[in-house]
């Protein structure tokens, strides 16, 4: 039986005047603008930030005898008295746990504190869930369900009550489940992947994928257009770089898909094509979650934002921070999903920033890979503007099919890019030796010394040398399996479970580098 008070909670937006809703969020559209016009969002200099997902997992040897947690690397759900003592924030499914960072200036000691934070908070939240017999894993997609359950039960379970459909297994956050029960929401409530096809009765599906998210700050509000069509471009082949979930759960797949299907068919970053069609309306063809178009102004990111469909109206409560001055418009933003998102906020005028959210990348093998990821996020924002790369030249319809061929392809993906001199190529080492280059010149712009700099490039550079990624890494052991006699089901987990050995030892110190030349 669902909960009843999330039921009445759920049931009670419906209730909302929408009209009065857009009224609200009209008048916040205007001050925002003005506030922009009077500079409340500029800052002396570009700042970063990192929110990290992650989801539990059962660790054999804590786990062992305890009921429910018996096979190694099976989800697990987190208590949620655990989550307030690890200090991590909810996520959508109860298996989730979310870490954001305090921002801090992009200069050396900005980047050694963002890793520092993560790996202090981590460990300490390890050492508090092992006595639960569970660890935190740093993944794309997750493909073992609860021990004794399947991944389809798991995702679709609810109770409807009063025609609210209320997940079993999802956060008790009333916005998460009033996604599939506003009379204003239209999402798809299915997963649709090659040999996959999953439907449910509400959002949980989207609880496969966790994923991280870098943040930059721009120091001037005005030119966030600029920022963000660079943003755009170097989206592809960071995701390629960084795909991490070309397996699904093997229950997931439809009868009768072998592991050959699977790998042939498959793609190297699943976890864009599931938030899609999972939260995309199926009668649209462009849905909230998408690949966004360019900006000509600050202030158009403003109009786009208030005109974007609206999810789920609430009644906004104050907090006493000073975006409390747009938190409707704020509300909406919070489904105005795309891969590039611009943000504006701030707990005081002091504090107001502009900033691009680049979400496209799915959590990786480590820790000091996800910082890697990030200081070449904002190495290339500080770098391309600066020197006005030509980069920005590539249209926006090439940009487009770039990102969507990373998903499928990864790092085999056929890609265009423009080289510094001009020069269009698709030469996988010309563009990652540019764009890797223009990240190192980005931060040492910054005087992040060379050294440092290495240390967070090179695990990205030696991705591009080996064309191995964290997929193909995957995909590698899952085909060994196979050679083996291993069936779909039998590979798939081999090769989770060699992921999640191998990250053991290294998530908190080590780097994917170490994974690949053992």
């Amino acid at each position: 039986m669902a909960d009843v008070d999330l039921v009445d909670d759920v049931a009670a937006l419906r209730s909302i005047d929408h009209e009065r809703f857009h009224q609200q969020v009209e008048t916040e559209r205007k001050r925002l603008k003005a506030a922009i016009d009077d500079g409340i969002f500029d800052n002396p200099q570009g700042s970063i930030g990192l929110e990290y997902e992650f989801y539990a997992v059962a660790e054999p040897d804590a786990a062992e005898g305890r009921t429910g947690a018996t096979e190694a690397g099976s989800l697990m759900r987190v208590p949620r008295r655990l989550l307030t003592m690890i200090g991590f924030e909810k996520e959508l499914g109860l298996h989730n746990a979310e870490m954001s960072t305090s921002p801090q200036p992009l200069n050396r000691y900005g980047l050694t504190s963002q890793e520092a934070e993560v790996q202090s908070r981590l460990a300490a939240a390890q050492d508090v869930t092992q006595t639960e017999g569970m660890r935190l894993v740093s993944d794309g997609l997750w493909t073992i369900p609860p021990h004794g359950e399947t991944a389809r039960d798991y995702l679709t379970a609810a109770a409807i009550e009063n025609d609210v459909a209320i997940a079993t297994n999802m956060s008790d956050a009333v916005r998460y489940h009033a996604m599939a029960n506003s009379e204003a929401a239209d999402v798809g409530l299915v997963v649709d992947a090659p040999h996959v096809s999953l439907s449910a009765e509400t959002v949980m599906p989207e609880s496969l994928i966790t994923s991280i998210q870098p943040h930059y700050q721009v120091p001037q509000a005005r030119d966030l257009p600029l920022y963000f069509r660079y943003a755009l471009r170097i989206a592809a082949p960071l995701l390629a770089l960084c795909a991490n979930s070309p397996f699904f759960p093997p229950d997931c797949y439809e009868d009768g898909t072998t592991i050959e299907d699977a790998i042939e068919d498959g793609w190297d970053e699943h976890r864009i094509s599931v938030f899609e069609t999972v939260l995309n309306a199926p009668s649209e063809t462009t849905g909230k979650v998408r690949f966004p178009r360019e900006i000509e102004s600050a202030k158009q990111t403003v109009d786009r934002v208030a005109e974007d469909d609206l999810l789920i109206p609430i009644d906004v409560e104050e907090t006493g921070r000073y975006d409390d001055e747009f938190a409707h418009f704020r509300h909406k933003h919070g489904s105005f999903w795309r891969w590039i998102r611009p943000v504006f906020d701030g707990p005081s005028k002091s504090a107001a920033n502009a900033r691009i959210e680049f979400r496209p990348i799915a959590g990786q093998p480590t820790v000091h890979d996800s910082i890697s990821v990030l200081a070449a996020f904002a190495g290339l924002m500080v770098q391309l503007p600066r020197i006005d790369h030509p980069v920005d030249e590539l249209d926006w319809e090439t940009a487009y099919d770039n990102f969507y061929a990373a998903m499928r392809q990864g790092i085999d993906a056929n890609l265009l890019w423009i080289t510094e001199d001009g020069h269009e190529t698709r030469r996988i080492d010309a563009i990652y030796g540019d764009l890797l280059d223009q990240a190192e010149a980005g931060l040492r712009a910054k005087d992040v010394p060379s050294h440092q700099i290495d240390s967070y490039l090179r695990p990205l550079r030696k991705r591009v040398e080996l064309r191995t990624t964290p997929a193909t890494w995957k995909r590698d052991r899952a085909r060994a399996a196979a050679d083996a006699g291993g069936d779909l089901a039998e590979a798939i987990g081999t090769a989770q479970r060699a992921y999640l050995d191998r990250q053991r030892g290294t998530l908190l110190e080590g780097s994917f580098v170490d994974w690949v030349e053992d």
